[in-house]
């Protein structure tokens, strides 16, 4: 057969491939045998920010010597020539800002160990949703109920442990985790997690050490420009072993003996990663189809959630001490009164004595530290969720399901704390009423005594009231 009369009669780039299946079990081989003006392109004349390993293309060289090795398109030319199977596949490699509509089609002529296809690319700037659409009808279904999931969900980490099982049982494998990653923070944590029954595999949240961060940022090197990472034989994890040896040890010390990886990116911001461990190497195609679209769609609703989740913060939390602001209070408190469930409720008032004399005679910085010294001790005694910053130096902690006892020991052991920090006293009332519909009242009497507990200091103290600073 005429390799070059073939591809050049396609207006696609197009080139040959050859898989050779040496008898004696030694590796395969992937050579490009030829290509049209269009593929040679790709290699001589890469688009922008793209580097090949070589731009001079030679006939019957394995692909290899212009891109790193990539075990999904090694996996799709195997199944094309020697299988003889016609395959279609829309992605985004993660080497190029671009999407790639291919196929592989079966090619006749083989010789001996030596099988042929032709591969086939065209070259999307942005997604093409009619591509992305043009799945077999199971996929599809597959992929629609995931998206009512998602756009029905009042509880969108519900919803999500919900789709991780759904992603579990199609791939047909021990654990589905998708991982969040925090750039800023150079943490991970754990969004969802499906296990079968019969595992032996535990929760990722067991790996989560300080360092865990470093080996998911290795992952990108690891899939080494392609759009996955399908793991589906000792042949295929022997090249994550060469190519992370660290991470290979993980896996397989862990249990793991087969692993799908998919980056989670949206607005090329990498979100984390979704994986099965373990899955059945029979359907490996149709998971990888599947969750191509999927996390396509997962990682545009986990994007979205992140914001809404910052933007809350930024609408809920003290820039200053990190800690709940007023608004995030009053909205709370509604939320105690509306929910009225008969917990017991206690709320104590902690202000700052002193502030103003430190704003007055060591400047404001100082006097932003010291609050900042204050929420500290506060959250050594109580957590950060049930603290607020009522305004200026005014603190505010509401606990459910406390005893009155319970509570008088945190106070006490808030004025311990305090001592810990130069310059920081509290006035300090605390209340306690046994309904959480009553929290009004709790507030009003904590407020109370804390004005008893700051008159009391200020005639003991009479040098930090802020009038004598005038005299």
């Amino acid at each position: 057969m005429d390799f070059q009369k073939v591809v050049d009669s396609i207006s696609k780039a197009a080139c040959v491939v050859s898989v050779e299946t040496p008898a004696d079990g030694s590796p395969m081989k992937f050579r490009i045998v030829t290509g049209n003006r269009a593929y040679l392109d790709t290699i001589e004349r890469p688009m922008q920010n793209v580097e090949m390993l070589t731009r001079k293309f030679v006939p019957n060289s394995e692909y290899t010597n212009y891109l790193n090795r990539d075990l999904n398109f090694e996996d799709s030319c195997y199944c094309a020539a020697v299988e003889k199977k016609l395959l279609h596949a829309y992605a985004h490699p993660a080497r190029y800002d671009v999407w790639f509509n291919m196929s592989f089609l079966p090619l006749s002529g083989d010789e001996g160990d030596l099988h042929y296809c032709m591969y086939i690319m065209e070259i999307n700037f942005k997604p093409d949703a009619k591509r992305m659409s043009t799945i077999s009808a199971d996929i599809a279904s597959a992929v629609l109920e995931t998206c009512i999931k998602l756009r029905s969900a009042d509880d969108f980490r519900s919803v999500l442990n919900e789709i991780c099982e759904d992603i579990r049982d199609l791939c047909d494998s021990e654990n589905c985790c998708v991982l969040l990653m925090d750039k800023a923070k150079r943490s991970c944590s754990v969004l969802c997690e499906a296990f079968s029954k019969d595992t032996k595999l535990v929760s990722m949240e067991n790996y989560l050490t300080d360092d865990f961060y470093d080996i998911a940022e290795s992952w990108e090197n690891t899939i080494a420009g392609s759009n996955c990472l399908v793991v589906k034989n000792d042949s295929d994890m022997e090249v994550v072993r060469e190519r992370n040896p660290v991470w290979h040890d993980s896996i397989t010390s862990a249990g793991g003996k087969t692993i799908v990886l998919f980056p989670l990116e949206f607005k090329n911001e990498l979100l984390g990663y979704i994986w099965a461990i373990n899955f059945s190497a029979d359907v490996a195609d149709t998971i990888k189809e599947t969750l191509e679209l999927t996390t396509f769609i997962l990682a545009s609703e986990i994007y979205s959630f992140k914001m809404m989740d910052r933007l809350h913060v930024l609408s809920s939390k003290d820039m200053l001490t990190g800690v709940m602001n007023r608004n995030e209070m009053n909205n709370y408190v509604d939320d105690l009164v509306k929910g009225r469930s008969g917990r017991p409720i206690g709320v104590v008032f902690a202000d700052l004595n002193g502030l103003k004399v430190v704003n007055d005679s060591q400047g404001h910085i100082a006097g932003d530290e010291l609050l900042k010294k204050a929420a500290s001790a506060l959250q050594e005694v109580f957590s950060s969720r049930d603290i607020f910053r009522a305004g200026g130096d005014e603190f505010v902690v509401m606990l459910t399901g406390v005893t009155e006892e319970e509570l008088y020991r945190k106070t006490e052991e808030l004025r311990e704390t305090a001592k810990k920090y130069t310059d920081l006293v509290f006035a300090i009332g605390y209340a306690y009423e046994e309904s959480t519909a009553e929290v009004h009242k709790a507030l009003r009497l904590a407020d109370e005594r804390m004005y008893l507990d700051k008159k009391h200091y200020y005639e003991m103290h009479p040098e930090k009231k802020r009038s004598s600073i005038a005299k």
